[in-house]
């Protein structure tokens, strides 16, 4: 039985040793943890502030890659830390492991010490009954007791004294293997509660080191987050650059002048060639929902209100109580059909009747949405333009299209809306009597309607044939502007981030793009840079393009001093809007070039 408990005991003091090794060596490891993670944790520099005002597309393309830098920089400042970090919480977790299996092995500890006492008692006892047996028996042991006895019993007494004498070394020998084993137990309770003791206050050292270092990383990340959010607002503003240039904001006719640039056409003669131009199909639209001018071509057609309406949205329009009013940004409340819907200026009362139905409707399920929501509608294009004047003195055409048309609205579909696409929508595709590519262009609704932004050449520097021009009287290009575009395409493909910034117009700085200028390169510089890249383009005899099913230019193919060369038609409106002289600009994703 006192073999069983021995052996239990050594064997917690080898399992206790191997923690105990197990524990020194994480000392050893937390030491180092902590003197490494004191050599990394000096404060991550901002070295540089991140700055988002830009004013050319060179000048956001330069700020960006600096932002991108001071974001490379702290991460590779950060991942040290983090490195670190992740060692700590892992040293952190063991220790509060260790913690809990030494409570469990104290509690342990405690039970046998109880159970060792308990027996100790009893053995206690029984070795005071012996030493009393003992002490009797010494005078029986007496060795003149064994000489004066007879001789026939001497022997006898003689084996019973060395018995007794084996008797009692045992029962010393079981007292102190009881004594030794307690104390035992008694000293690694000791011991346990030191390790306890000794790993809770690294641990809490330990931790204390990992917040400091938690919180300089959160900082870091926290910074990068920033970062990010410049980086967002410098790419956003870039890419509106470019916008200005591509026509990719929403206007409808009601608010612009409809009288066409004969200087914008194709059959203008500049007075001279070679001459090369981008003729976009549409311009300043989303190519959502209805195309007005395809209304109007469609109502000229003999197809009625409901018709154009379930062309362009899928859906028929449905009666809802639209009765009440709707909060109009700069007017306040006002009485939605009879006040609102009268002022809607998106589209001139003298297109025809079923036209101007479908614009109402299409205007009413537009503001039907602010209504129910009671969200406040802006009265620009960028929810639908709202005249004040035109609400109190309504043309009777149009009065008449609201009144008729009251309380009709088109449900779940947001019905945009805009004046030209090019005869194709993103939404309900090909706009063309055919309803495919292969009656457009000629039978494309809008150029029905003699839209006249259906097909036209962009050169002013907005949709007002009066507005700025840079000293250009029409889209048309030379043969040396045709081919500098060309060259900026080989130094894009191939140049460095600073020969990317300098692809802009020559005319940047005498003709601001969204009030920035810039460093451009010269047509001699570009052409010196495309030779040093493969070769430059000096002329083009021939130019022809390819449509894509999906509405837009598939492909330019063009025939050169350098032989065929074919660019994709995304490709090629990119680099043209960032290299066209003035404010010639191809406005649409669909659109060709021509060559007189």
């Amino acid at each position: 039985m006192q073999r069983g408990y021995a052996e239990k005991f050594l064997g917690n003091g080898i399992l206790g040793k191997m923690a105990k090794v197990k524990m020194q060596k994480s000392k050893v490891n937390l030491v180092m943890s902590i003197f490494l993670a004191s050599l990394l944790m000096p404060a991550i520099v901002h070295a540089a502030e991140c700055e988002t005002s830009c004013g050319s597309v060179e000048e956001c393309t330069q700020k960006i890659s600096e932002c991108q830098k001071i974001w490379d920089d702290v991460q590779k400042a950060k991942e040290p830390h983090e490195a670190s970090l992740k060692k700590m919480e892992a040293d952190i977790a063991y220790f509060q492991n260790r913690i809990v299996e030494i409570g469990v092995a104290t509690k342990q500890k405690e039970v046998e010490i109880d159970e060792e006492e308990e027996k100790l008692g009893d053995q206690q006892e029984l070795l005071a009954r012996r030493v009393r047996q003992a002490y009797i028996k010494s005078f029986q042991q007496n060795p003149f007791f064994l000489f004066f006895t007879r001789s026939t019993n001497f022997a006898t007494n003689l084996r019973a004294l060395t018995y007794q004498q084996a008797v009692a070394e045992e029962d010393k020998q079981v007292i102190v293997d009881i004594v030794g084993f307690i104390k035992n137990l008694e000293d690694k309770k000791a011991e346990l509660a030191q390790e306890k003791e000794g790993l809770a206050v690294l641990a809490a050292n330990l931790n204390t080191q990992a917040e400091a270092t938690r919180a300089l990383v959160g900082e870091a990340s926290a910074y990068q987050s920033t970062l990010s959010g410049k980086i967002g607002s410098l790419t956003s503003r870039q890419q509106s650059l470019l916008a200005e240039r591509s026509g990719t904001f929403t206007t409808s006719v009601g608010d612009v002048p409809l009288a066409d640039d004969p200087n914008a056409a194709p059959n203008y003669n500049p007075g001279f060639s070679p001459a090369f131009a981008g003729f976009s199909f549409g311009a300043y639209t989303h190519r959502k929902g209805m195309s007005q001018y395809g209304a109007k071509g469609r109502a000229q057609e003999g197809q009625n209100a409901g018709q154009i309406l379930q062309a362009y949205y899928g859906k028929s329009p449905e009666n809802k109580d639209t009765g009440g009013s709707i909060s109009v940004q700069g007017y306040g409340d006002m009485e939605f059909e009879s006040t609102y819907l009268y002022g809607i200026a998106e589209m001139p009362a003298n297109f025809p009747k079923e036209a101007l139905k479908a614009q109402a409707i299409a205007a009413r399920s537009y503001a039907y949405r602010y209504k129910q929501e009671g969200k406040t509608i802006c009265t620009t294009q960028s929810c639908q333009v709202f005249s004040k004047s035109k609400a109190d003195n309504p043309p009777g055409e149009w009065k008449s299209a609201v009144d008729e048309t009251k309380g009709q609205v088109i449900s779940d579909v947001i019905t945009y809306y805009s004046s030209t696409t090019g005869g194709y929508s993103t939404t309900s595709g090909w706009d063309t009597k055919c309803g495919s590519q292969s009656c457009w262009t000629g039978d494309a609704y809008e150029k029905i309607a003699s839209s006249p932004w259906f097909y036209k050449g962009w050169y002013t520097q907005d949709y007002y044939n009066s507005s700025a021009k840079c000293g250009r009287s029409s889209p048309w290009l030379t043969q040396e502007e045709f081919s500098d575009i060309l060259n900026a395409w080989v130094v894009r493909k191939n140049g460095s981030d600073s020969d990317q910034e300098r692809i802009l117009p020559t005319t940047i700085n005498s003709c601001p793009i969204g009030g920035s200028g810039g460093n451009p390169y010269s047509m001699s510089e570009m052409k010196d840079k495309a030779n040093g890249m493969g070769g430059s383009y000096t002329s083009v005899s021939s130019v022809s393009v390819s449509y894509s099913t999906g509405g837009e230019t598939a492909s330019v193919k063009l025939s050169t001093n350098r032989g065929e060369v074919s660019i994709s038609g995304s490709e090629f409106k990119e680099v043209f809007n960032l290299r066209a002289p003035g404010y010639i600009s191809i406005r649409s994703p669909l659109y060709n070039i021509e060559r007189k």
